[in-house]
């Protein structure tokens, strides 16, 4: 590969967002294709997820290494663009009406990013009602549910049940502290994952 691909590659599985940058710019720059500066980092994130998965690094380095990762795509997502490369899927993502907690689904997000897919963000404290808008305006492959708190499970449920009876074809997938797999069969969700890196798997696999 491409020595500053590889540069890029290191950066982002240490987390160092200068040099993200620095050699995203420099790839461009050199005239590197943007799909295989996109696969560069797409590679070091799934390094990422992996050693996360293993429990060789935890929360904080993951975030890190998001970071620098979304330095990169700054710069890059305007190319992509321009050179008419665009992601395959789409995903709808928030915290469920009553949860403010963001932390976990800000991480799925950046890592869905790296992985090439297009994401709508809804925020925090969505109501059933306005992730079902946003679906009907984005028609995306998925939409992602997350919940940190015990009391908004509930809320989880209606929205899937609301979402299912109006677009039997949209994928849903479910996370955050309090979930478990039990809990997303029992409410109709197509998957559950435990961890952002699992995430990005479980996201791909439904649109597979």
């Amino acid at each position: 590969m491409n020595e500053l691909l590889d540069q890029l590659m290191v950066a982002i599985k240490a987390g160092k967002r200068k040099d993200a940058r620095a050699a995203t710019a420099a790839a461009l720059e050199a005239g590197i294709d943007p799909q295989s500066v996109l696969d560069a980092l797409t590679e070091g994130m799934n390094d990422v997820g992996k050693r996360f998965r293993a429990n060789v690094i935890f929360v904080p380095e993951v975030l890190v290494a998001a970071r620098a990762m979304q330095k990169s795509m700054d710069l890059l997502e305007p190319v992509l663009v321009a050179s008419g490369i665009e992601p395959e899927f789409s995903i709808v993502i928030g915290t469920v009406e009553g949860d403010l907690h963001d932390i976990g689904k800000n991480l799925v997000m950046m890592m869905l990013k790296g992985a090439n897919f297009k994401v709508i963000d809804l925020g925090v404290n969505v109501s059933a009602e306005t992730f079902a808008n946003a679906v009907a305006e984005h028609n995306p492959n998925l939409v992602a549910l997350s919940a940190l708190l015990t009391t908004t499970m509930p809320a989880m449920e209606r929205i899937v049940s609301e979402l299912s009876s109006l677009n039997s074809s949209i994928k849903i997938m479910v996370g955050g502290a309090p979930i478990t797999q039990a809990f997303a069969d029992q409410i109709g969700a197509d998957g559950y994952s435990a961890d952002a890196a699992s995430a990005v798997e479980l996201a791909q696999k439904l649109c597979a």
